[in-house]
């Protein structure tokens, strides 16, 4: 399947690859993931926070894209009407998020070296390949293959507030933000399909800006040992987990519920969750 900017969201390109936002989907819950898939059910979301995202990466995408989410409308209004408040002491204003999303871009604007590295590049390059035989998707932000790197904007409510996570062997640890929306996995995948589509290995650097006023902006490289094992043990999650993950997509294995998210407690029954007092599981 040829990927283009009409059919890359499509149902039907994923189904073909997996991504970062399906494989990560997945190993949440598989049952939600695959219920989200095939159109079943869809999560409860922050919209807001997804407005806010896609203004600001449209806004450095190009005029014309800025331009085309802010007229997006899927019936309920505009986006750019959806950023307006309705009540409150800001009526008639942007809503306070999208207040701090101005602030993030006009940093961002500011900024010396994000201007010569990020605005120059291709933005939004579709990349495909195949990681240990399973096709891969991914769109990159900005794309600078004569210098080989490929950038990507992040934004995070505090860049250093870190989050908990479980490892493999069942302890709770605390990490940054870039493990802790597998951001490294989301690199070495792209590093990789770059590699294969374009032929040239290029390091990621990610722009990393808060939502804090001032907003803190942040260079975040993997060119140091340390994260380069990082991007090399991201891979090797994706080659554990992911023939399972695509046989699932496929309809040849059946998902597995993790019994704690959305998807699982709407479907949760006293016949179908019946436990004992000291098995009830945590966290």
């Amino acid at each position: 399947m040829k990927l283009t900017v009409e059919n890359y969201y499509s149902n039907e390109a994923n189904r073909h690859y997996l991504s970062k936002s399906i494989f990560t989907d997945f190993e949440r819950c598989e049952a939600a993931a695959l219920a989200k898939l095939n159109g079943d059910w869809e999560p409860q979301r922050d919209e807001k926070a997804l407005l806010v995202g896609n203004y600001l990466h449209s806004y450095f995408e190009s005029p014309e894209a800025h331009q085309a989410f802010l007229d997006e409308d899927k019936g309920d209004g505009t986006n750019a009407d959806k950023m307006i408040a309705k009540t409150g002491k800001n009526k008639g204003k942007l809503k306070a998020d999208f207040q701090v999303a101005n602030a993030m871009i006009d940093r961002l604007k500011a900024d010396e070296a994000f201007n010569q590295l990020y605005i120059p590049g291709q933005k939004e390059v579709i990349v495909t390949g195949e990681i240990h035989g399973v096709p891969w998707m991914g769109k990159i932000d900005s794309l600078d293959l004569e210098n080989e790197f490929f950038y990507d904007i992040k934004t995070s409510r505090d860049l250093h507030e870190g989050a908990w996570v479980k490892t493999q062997e069942g302890r709770n640890i605390k990490v940054p933000f870039v493990q802790a929306f597998s951001y490294d996995l989301q690199m070495a995948v792209y590093r990789e399909l770059i590699r294969q589509t374009f032929g040239v290995t290029c390091q990621p650097l990610i722009f990393a800006v808060s939502k804090q006023t001032p907003c803190e902006l942040m260079g975040i490289t993997f060119d140091g040992d340390d994260e380069q094992a990082l991007l090399d043990t991201a891979l090797e999650r994706i080659e554990e987990k992911q023939t399972h993950i695509k046989a699932v997509v496929d309809s040849k294995e059946e998902p597995v519920g993790c019994g704690k998210c959305e998807y699982c407690r709407g479907k949760s029954t006293i016949s179908n969750n019946l436990v004992g007092a000291t098995q009830i599981s945590l966290g």
